[in-house]
């Protein structure tokens, strides 16, 4: 097993064991297996907000306003450690922060904490504005590492030094890594939590490190990266897909049209799931399993996302069946776009559209309406495929389950590129909700830089 995946696993048991046990203790051990640890640490008693405050007074500092901390949501708060260079020398041998010389930052150490919360969901701005009066109390910066429900979010903090007091930092930017699963985490999350570990940084001082953590993080090398992993999948894709050429007769232009139609439309199913109006069942390798036979090596495109595009998304709710079985002669739902298809690929065929299919909204509108048509030519009724929606052997369609499973994409435009996701899906990783802005967090799941 590589390093990097290995990585990843100790990663994903990691954030399960927040699932139960101590967070203090729990915490720990995640910094740690990013290699983040000191022996420097303080044990708040009691470790509630009231405890935070008395350590705070004991230290001549108080917060300046306690409802931006919402101190009435903390349940528990503790103080990690402080990491200073004598921990970073450990294994970074030329980390010295008596080298820093910089025109408008200065950091020699820096403070994780750890806070439950008392509810399951939180605002971007209510855990940045915790982070904000958190910062305010300490001369050094701190990452806050939250528990909300079954989620964790971390959020650090940009500062540099006041222009006309140097004794003084201004607090910028504030960057959360926001709604990190436990039990069954995103795939992106987990990257960017391994981008993170401190053996992929060359620094030697705490600003160098903070200006890489901030890089690692930065929407605009996000998005980069998103376009690069999207583009590269795209061109796979093309290779490796075929489309009926009844309507389009140059294979490069069928194939590249197709492909982008694909691709809008799986975002936008995607936003649906995140809204919860599309079950996370249809996107896991694992699930579907017990869904699918996946005789067809182009089963997932076929039974799951034609059905879900255009016998569902396409079709109003309580109408949803599969297409009538052919009792001799031509069916009459032949070149019926809105009934089921596939039918010998499902294992539950009835149950399977009943519990999955059926509670997702009819939406009315052109991105899922079947371009497949009929049309005359010179007094002659034809057929025309343009997405293939058929389940007759002849159908020529072909999307390879390895385009949504696989692991490994080579192709000769794109070069090799490993594109890991959720639940397996590399086209379906760069998908994610909860997005202000889909340029600025749509390779990383509900990763926000807020300028507040």
């Amino acid at each position: 097993m590589s390093k990097d995946l290995e990585l990843k696993k100790q990663i994903e048991a990691n954030l399960r064991s927040f699932l139960s046990g101590n967070l203090k203790q729990n915490a720990l051990r995640f910094l740690e297996t990013l290699g983040y640890e000191s022996d420097k640490k303080i044990d708040l008693q009691p470790n509630t907000a009231e405890g935070f405050k008395a350590f705070l007074k004991q230290n001549s500092e108080q917060l300046t306003n306690e409802g931006k901390a919402h101190l009435d949501e903390w349940e528990t708060v503790d103080f990690l450690f402080q990491l200073t260079d004598e921990e970073i020398s450990r294994t970074k041998s030329l980390f010295d922060t008596s080298k820093v010389d910089v025109s408008d930052k200065r950091i020699e150490s820096y403070l994780f904490f750890a806070i439950k919360l008392k509810k399951a969901e939180y605002r971007r701005s209510e855990l940045a504005e915790i982070t904000r009066e958190i910062n305010r109390m300490f001369p050094m910066p701190v990452m806050i590492l939250f528990q909300h429900g079954d989620t964790l979010t971390f959020s650090i903090i940009d500062r540099r030094l006041h222009k006309r007091d140097t004794t003084k930092d201004v607090l910028q930017k504030v960057t959360l890594i926001k709604d990190i699963r436990l039990e069954n985490p995103h795939r992106a999350h987990v990257e960017i939590l391994e981008d993170l570990a401190l053996h992929n940084y060359d620094v030697s001082n705490f600003v160098e490190l903070h200006n890489a953590w901030q890089k690692t993080l930065d929407t605009k090398e996000l998005n980069k990266r998103f376009f690069q992993e999207l583009a590269n999948w795209y061109f796979w894709a093309v290779d490796n897909a075929t489309f009926p050429a009844d309507e389009e007769k140059d294979a490069d232009i069928r194939n590249a049209t197709n492909v982008i139609r694909l691709i809008t439309r799986l975002m936008f199913v995607w936003f649906l799931k995140e809204k919860g109006l599309v079950s996370d069942k249809l996107f896991n390798e694992k699930e579907l399993k017990t869904i699918l036979r996946f005789k067809d090596d182009s089963a997932y495109y076929k039974a799951i996302l034609q059905n879900l595009f255009f016998a569902t998304l396409n079709s109003e709710m309580n109408t949803r069946k599969f297409i009538a079985e052919n009792s001799g002669g031509r069916n009459s739902q032949h070149f019926v776009h809105n009934v089921f298809r596939y039918r010998q690929e499902f294992i539950k065929p009835e149950e399977t559209i009943k519990e999955l299919f059926e509670p997702i909204p009819f939406l009315n509108g052109g991105l899922f309406e079947c371009l497949d048509k009929e049309t005359e030519v010179d007094g002659t009724k034809c057929r025309v495929r343009v997405d293939g929606f058929s389940d007759h052997p002849k159908n020529v369609l072909e999307i390879p389950d390895e385009l949504f499973f696989g692991s490994q994409i080579t192709t000769a435009r794109g070069g090799g590129l490993i594109l890991f996701a959720l639940e397996g899906a590399p086209l379906l990783a760069s998908l994610y909700p909860h997005r202000t802005s889909f340029l600025a967090t749509s390779r990383f799941p509900s990763l926000c830089s807020l300028a507040i």
